[in-house]
């Protein structure tokens, strides 16, 4: 299986990678009191190390940012110190690691803020649900950021993006994705301001591109990508035609140079029923105008993962829930064996299950 794409070295700007088989953000919801990571995230990232690039679970920049209990911070030293645990051991491991850093917006509860409302380009509440005082409840309302605010969100950008390179990460990866923040002044039918945030695409994708700004002059072009999936419709950020904001996102990137760009796709099936991708309008957008390569994610296996780049459709190929329950993913691609089934129900929350006791090929 030498000749196998997805197992040949490449680099994405400055971060070199053994392999094109990419570890999606996985949101696990282990992280400790403080929402520090603990040394089961330490084991677990390190057995993961395989990748060509591990990217983080989405990891909140400053204590106002936060949707979800358990997930992971950077914004304080105790958090750093333990990130660098973690960079340390999958560095042992001869891997590359990034952090995705994360602002959820109106995807949260006020619960989190002591009865405060999350923030958002709007005032109208999401179409999600969060977990909190444990249960699920709908996000709640909330309120729209005044123009003065920006700027302080910005930074927490940026100096989450600081404290990665502390932390020893090899990268940031802005989430400008999944209905979060970022996306909800991207997308057309949430983002209804009438200041310079909003309106044209341009204006729409004003504030994300501060934000990219600010994160590459906080570190190096070089070692920033940035994730998307504007027209996916997630938590309910809906906008019909995403090409003129992506348009306008993809060129006001350009003239960074970054390590690249993360679209997520939509996984489809051809009219015979077998697996396939067709080319995502989206992606070749990105691909033509961002002046980045371009990775891919969104329910690839082997095979198509490997008729990506065999095609010239992306540099690397992200994969998300086959990395839960195969720690080795690279290895089983190049042997071409079965992968490990996952169980769904240990997702998120909880201990070692289904996180860090996934056999691995030489355990079988």
């Amino acid at each position: 299986m030498a000749d196998l794409q997805l197992m040949t070295p490449t680099e994405l700007g400055a971060i070199p990678l053994r392999n094109r088989v990419v570890m999606a953000p996985l949101t696990r919801n282990r992280a400790g009191e403080g929402r520090v990571p603990t040394e089961l995230q330490v084991e677990y990232y390190r057995q993961r190390a395989g990748a060509g690039l591990i990217i983080t679970e989405a990891t909140v920049v400053s204590p106002t940012a936060v949707g979800y209990v358990d997930t992971p911070g950077i914004w304080n030293d105790e958090q750093v110190s333990a990130w660098k645990r973690v960079t340390d051991a999958v560095h042992d491991e001869g891997g590359r690691i990034v952090v995705q850093l994360w602002h959820t917006g109106r995807v949260s509860h006020s619960e989190f803020f002591d009865g405060d409302a999350p923030v958002s380009s709007t005032d109208r509440a999401a179409d999600a649900q969060t977990f909190v005082g444990g249960e699920f409840k709908p996000s709640s309302t909330p309120r729209r950021l005044e123009t003065h605010e920006i700027p302080q969100i910005v930074e927490d950008f940026a100096a989450a993006t600081r404290n990665a390179q502390a932390a020893g990460f090899d990268g940031v990866e802005v989430h400008a994705a999944n209905g979060y923040l970022l996306e909800q002044f991207l997308a057309a039918d949430v983002n209804d301001r009438t200041d310079e945030y909003g309106g044209s695409p341009e204006a729409r994708a004003s504030f994300p591109l501060q934000v990219m700004r600010a994160v590459v002059g906080a570190w190096s072009a070089d070692r920033v990508g940035v994730r998307l999936s504007l027209g996916n419709g997630t938590f309910d950020a809906v906008d019909e035609d995403p090409m003129p904001t992506l348009r306008a996102f993809a060129d006001g990137i350009a003239p960074l140079g970054l390590a690249y760009v993360h679209m997520l796709e939509e996984f489809v099936r051809d009219a015979e029923g077998v697996d396939a991708f067709d080319e995502d309008p989206r992606t070749a957008l990105l691909r033509e105008r961002a002046n980045a390569p371009v990775i891919v994610n969104g329910g690839y296996d082997r095979g198509t993962g490997e008729s990506a780049i065999a095609d010239g459709r992306a540099h690397a190929v992200v994969y998300g829930k086959p990395f839960i329950s195969n720690p080795d993913l690279p290895a089983r691609f190049e042997q071409g064996a079965e992968l490990n089934d996952w169980d769904q129900s240990t997702f998120y929350g909880g201990g070692a299950e289904g996180y860090t006791d996934y056999p691995t090929l030489d355990a079988v």
